[in-house]
């Protein structure tokens, strides 16, 4: 939420390209509910402008694959609508209990913000957008060393650290969170000096 923000502030200035690793190919395992329930509230302390609530119903998503293909294909017809509707999945699936291994509702999303639905429902079904984003886990993997998200690095392959606390886990358990770098108005000037940092060193995020 708050690099979508501080983004509008550095458009024509910074670019930011958000690529696709998806953890499931890595891991064999699709959004594990357990995990990512006890994760809810961490998430919803750091950001308390995002909307967050307890996903409520059984169908709970077998694979989040579909979500990064849609967001891949959208990508293709506009850079800008391609964010809004990375954030508008995100919120879905966070905010508003919405399975979002679901086509429909990932094409229902589309044409909400305007979005071609019928153009990303071909390039998924086609296999197209399944071959990038597994080229693009490939690559993230094995040519920059990417392990886990969010990873946030510079066009030279220079990691920034996001301003964020990631929790401590055991046995699938939350056992700590690190102290968090940062609240409110703070954040906001920590993710402004990520964006500073990509100009600096003349590229993008």
């Amino acid at each position: 939420m708050r690099l979508n923000r501080v983004r509008q502030e550095y458009r024509g200035r910074v670019s930011l390209r958000v690529r696709p690793f998806p953890l499931e190919v890595n891991g064999g395992e699709a959004a594990p509910r357990d995990i990512l329930e006890q994760e809810w509230w961490l998430a919803a302390l750091q950001e308390p402008d995002a909307r967050f609530a307890p996903y409520p119903g059984d169908d709970w998503p077998e694979t989040t694959l579909p979500a990064f293909e849609a967001v891949w294909s959208a990508s293709r017809q506009d850079e800008e609508a391609a964010h809004e509707y990375d954030l508008r999945i995100r919120t879905a699936f966070f905010g508003e209990g919405r399975n979002i291994g679901r086509p429909d509702v990932l094409l229902d999303l589309a044409r909400e913000v305007g979005l071609d639905a019928e153009r990303i429902e071909q390039e998924v079904g086609s296999g197209e957008a399944r071959r990038a984003v597994l080229e693009e886990r490939r690559l993230g993997r094995e040519r920059y060393g990417v392990r886990g998200t969010p990873t946030v690095m510079l066009p030279d392959g220079t990691r920034i650290t996001p301003p964020i606390a990631f929790p401590r886990m055991r046995n699938r358990r939350i056992v700590g969170v690190g102290s968090l770098p940062c609240c409110g108005e703070g954040c906001l000037d920590a993710t402004r000096e990520m964006f500073e940092r990509a100009l600096r060193s003349g590229g993008g995020v």
